[in-house]
């Protein structure tokens, strides 16, 4: 009998300490794929500043690259409160489940937008992909929020970039510290 509470307790000790180390493992994961995503971002974003440097391999990997880290990826690192001092992540993930979803299957739509605007492409950074002088390039009052892919696919990459980084900028102004 007292084998077998020992054997339980060892147990219990096991999975409690398994289940910390794996806290650390999704958020060592998720920083490496956050860190990932940023420099595909700055990628494309070099690209947009100087067309010259376009390269259509490059910029397809850059976008499939956010494309595979966002979206369901994204949602199961933070599928289950994980209190680790490393995280930057705020605990509102968790209470706002929706908002929080919608932003990382988002940044999967406009990553996979600008999938296909490099295979359009395959040459040259062609004025279609870039936005025109005076077109809003946010998704507030004076800007597009894209609702669907036909909606999405005709609107110049560069927009559905500019679309992307501000998807970044308010899921981290409202889920992350700093």
């Amino acid at each position: 009998m007292k084998l077998g509470v020992l054997f339980y307790a060892v147990i219990c000790c096991f999975a409690l300490a398994s289940a910390a180390v794996a806290a650390r493992d999704i958020t060592a994961l998720r920083q490496a794929d956050m860190k990932a995503i940023a420099a595909a971002t700055k990628t494309i974003a070099g690209m947009f500043k100087e067309p010259a440097t376009y390269s259509s391999a490059e910029f397809e990997w850059a976008a499939d690259t956010i494309r595979d880290k966002s979206g369901e990826v994204l949602i199961g690192y933070f599928a289950a409160e994980a209190a680790d001092p490393k995280s930057k992540a705020k605990p509102n993930i968790v209470e706002e489940r929706e908002r929080f979803d919608r932003l990382a299957n988002d940044l999967k739509v406009y990553a996979t937008a600008l999938d296909a605007a490099a295979d359009k492409n395959p040459a040259a950074m062609t004025d279609s992909m870039r936005m025109k002088p005076g077109e809003s390039m946010g998704g507030g009052p004076l800007g597009t929020h894209v609702k669907n892919g036909a909606q999405l696919s005709s609107i110049p990459a560069e927009h559905a970039f500019h679309l992307m980084l501000q998807t970044c900028t308010t899921c981290h102004s409202r889920f992350r510290m700093d």
